[in-house]
């Protein structure tokens, strides 16, 4: 049984959506960041960016959520899509989640929500790239009902995962602006598979509170300047 060292981020979460799309059994296990549990040695033996996402299966260890996607996608041969000029698109537009959507929603998120000290132009510069980049999937998504033409692939659980946080990444209006990434996540959501690994949040209880045990396990360059 594949072990799932999870928490309820985008990240994750999108790695959750793929084992249940793909009927894989897996074992969750919780790794709690307010309470610096991602920096235990015996986790950072599994992955040693001391993040989540990471899988463990039989003797295979697998972090990064985009590569555990590519990975389950290997051994199944399911949500992938046929002939190479699709398999490049796919490829494309996976490493555009990986290298775009996903780190600039992340910062935009943390300067907008938590950055101790502000940092207005940090806070813009995030703001202003993480709307670029929904945008240019909004855009792709304008003709076709998911991001590599017809085909349901793992690029659509990977923007799933951060389609879920856009009110919070750009705020609640944000939808407005991005009517094909609404659709194509409510198209998603209505799956099963997502609606079983949503149910994740009601298997383990996550530290909710930002006290300052865990502003010191998640905002550690802060720390470090102090």
């Amino acid at each position: 049984m594949i072990r799932f060292y999870h928490n309820l981020s985008p990240n994750p979460m999108k790695v959750a959506l793929c084992l249940e799309e793909m009927g894989l059994a897996y074992e969750p296990v919780p790794v709690d960041p307010r309470k610096g549990e991602q920096f235990d040695p015996a986790y950072t033996a599994i992955n040693p960016n001391a993040k989540v996402p990471a899988i463990v299966d039989g003797d295979v260890t697998v972090f990064d959520s985009n590569a555990i996607l590519l990975y389950l996608a290997g051994k199944t041969g399911r949500f992938l899509p046929e002939g190479e000029p699709a398999r490049g698109e796919m490829l494309s537009w996976l490493m555009f989640v990986a290298t775009g959507i996903g780190p600039f929603s992340g910062q935009c998120v943390h300067f907008r929500h938590f950055a101790p000290d502000g940092g207005a132009y940090a806070t813009e510069r995030y703001i202003f790239e993480a709307r670029r980049h929904w945008g240019i999937l909004d855009g792709r998504l304008a003709d076709r009902a998911y991001v590599v033409g017809d085909t349901y692939t793992i690029v659509d659980m990977a923007v799933w995962g951060w389609a879920r946080m856009v009110p919070f990444v750009l705020g609640e209006g944000a939808f407005a602006e991005l009517p094909h990434v609404k659709r194509h996540l409510d198209t998603l959501n209505a799956r099963p598979a997502a609606q079983a690994a949503e149910a994740l949040k009601g298997r383990h209880a996550f530290k909710t509170e930002m006290d300052a045990e865990a502003r010191g396990f998640m905002f550690r360059a802060a720390q470090n300047a102090a």
